[in-house]
């Protein structure tokens, strides 16, 4: 077995993250430690009511993030916050798939690469 068997397996990408709806949210919360609006978040992340709806679901079943419902006066408002959990799985969800952009971008140019310089 060689040291690069499985280099490119890139197992760190998580499946639940990797997601485009879901990468967006958790992108939109992390800078956010007070969380968004349900509305202010799919307004961010160009979703439906019911597409945001159904992504929070998959990602506050795996604990990543915690919605609450509340009232603001008479007016109902759910908050969306990523979890402490959620946000480690972020970075080393980030970690990974930057890991896979050196080995893109060092794949691509043959100069980079011993031995494969001008093919």
């Amino acid at each position: 077995m060689s040291e690069d068997d499985g280099r490119y397996a890139y197992d760190g990408l998580d499946r639940v993250l990797h997601e485009k709806a879901r990468l967006g949210i958790l992108t939109a919360l992390v800078p956010r430690p007070g969380g968004l609006s349900f509305g202010d978040l799919a307004r961010l992340c160009a979703l439906t009511d019911g597409n945001l709806s159904r992504h929070l679901d998959v990602l506050a079943a795996d604990g990543l993030v915690k919605v609450t419902k509340a009232f603001a006066g008479r007016r109902p408002l759910t908050t969306c916050v990523l979890t402490a959990a959620g946000r480690k799985r972020f970075r080393a969800y980030i970690a990974e798939l930057e890991q896979v952009v050196r080995d893109a971008a060092a794949a691509a140019d043959p100069a980079a690469r011993p031995g494969l310089a001008g093919a």
